[in-house]
């Protein structure tokens, strides 16, 4: 336990550290974040403001985590979902600097390179031979997927890492959300550790996984330092895609894909407002929200950045209560 400790404990202050110099060097390059003529009119105030600080999530949570790690599948996995995402992002960043525009990456590649990443996932899964059913908590059903499964693989990474995306547009509202859904599923792979009855014995798996978890809470909050409201750098699809990739694999090696729904269930929320709206204007000519993703919406209603980010902190903390709270109780029922 005491490496998951430590993991944590030196990524956030590497991160805070750092933190500093990483914007300063963001700067000298002009990085800058490029903001969407649509968004809303007070976010003109952040045109220029360093972007890509994803990078530094991405690379103290890596270092920490491979400093105290004992490089068990599992956690390798989520770490390698968490770099290819934030790879991604990168990529899309990248473009949006180089072309000095708000679009990116298209949707097309970047689901052909989340598929590509999903086959990795797939071949980890195989080798940690991890069951292609999944358990439904409430009603006790376990569904067997066989094939399925794989193409479950897919939607959960891809629909986490874009929905974490879609939520990263208030200073502080990704990170923050972020940070409180990693610590749950730490916490799951910390209290499957836990009694699993090999605590102070045999380095297990289950806590590689909370290990890799810490590293990515301890830099998130190191960046959260800067990112908070009004943000000094913001992370980009680089530390947005990462966040979102890190929780859908802490999902599938915990075996908690289902209660990504309810942990993750901010993202959702936010994913399906633009579906949502997109759906309503195309077939019916008018618009549910006053403008999507939905943090936006409460922006035209005049709340300010703060007010939106804590409540949503608060929503997230709750959703995630109950979904530790329904692994807590069904256990058993999860690592069957």
């Amino acid at each position: 336990m005491i490496r998951v400790l430590a993991a944590g404990v030196l990524a956030m202050i590497v991160s805070i550290i750092v933190g500093p110099k990483f914007i300063a060097f963001l700067r000298r390059n002009e990085f800058g974040q490029h903001i969407r003529e649509e968004g809303p009119e007070g976010h003109r105030i952040k045109q220029g403001t360093p972007t890509m600080g994803g990078l530094l999530i991405l690379v103290v949570a890596t270092v920490s985590f491979l400093a105290v790690s004992k490089y068990k599948v599992p956690a390798l996995t989520v770490l390698f979902v968490t770099l290819g995402c934030g790879a991604i992002g990168f990529l899309d960043d990248f473009i949006k600097l180089t072309h000095r525009r708000s679009l990116g990456l298209r949707g097309r590649w970047k689901l052909l390179l989340l598929a590509l990443i999903t086959v990795g996932v797939g071949f980890a899964a195989d080798h940690q031979h991890l069951p292609t059913n999944v358990f439904i908590p409430v009603v006790h059903w376990s569904v067997e997927l066989s094939w399925g499964w794989y193409v479950l693989l897919f939607l959960v990474i891809a629909g986490t890492a874009n929905g974490v995306n879609l939520t990263d547009g208030l200073d502080g509202l990704a990170a923050g959300t972020g940070i409180i859904a990693l610590i749950t599923f730490t916490a799951i792979a910390v209290v499957t550790y836990i009694r699993s009855g090999n605590p102070g014995g045999r380095f297990d798996s289950r806590l590689d996984l909370a290990i890799v978890g810490a590293a990515l809470i301890g830099a998130v909050i190191g960046f959260l330092w800067y990112n908070a409201f009004p943000a000094e750098v913001i992370m980009g699809d680089t530390g947005a895609m990462a966040i979102g990739g890190a929780l859908a694999a802490m999902a599938i090696f915990t075996q908690t894909i289902t209660l990504l729904l309810a942990i993750g269930g901010i993202f959702l929320i936010e994913a399906l407002s633009v579906i949502v709206q997109v759906v309503s204007f195309k077939y019916f000519g008018r618009r549910v929200f006053l403008m999507t993703p939905i943090h936006h919406h409460f922006e035209m209603k005049a709340w300010s950045e703060t007010k939106i980010m804590v409540r949503f902190w608060i929503v997230t903390a709750i959703l995630c209560a109950v979904g530790f709270a329904l692994f807590y109780r069904d256990f058993t029922f999860f690592r069957r």
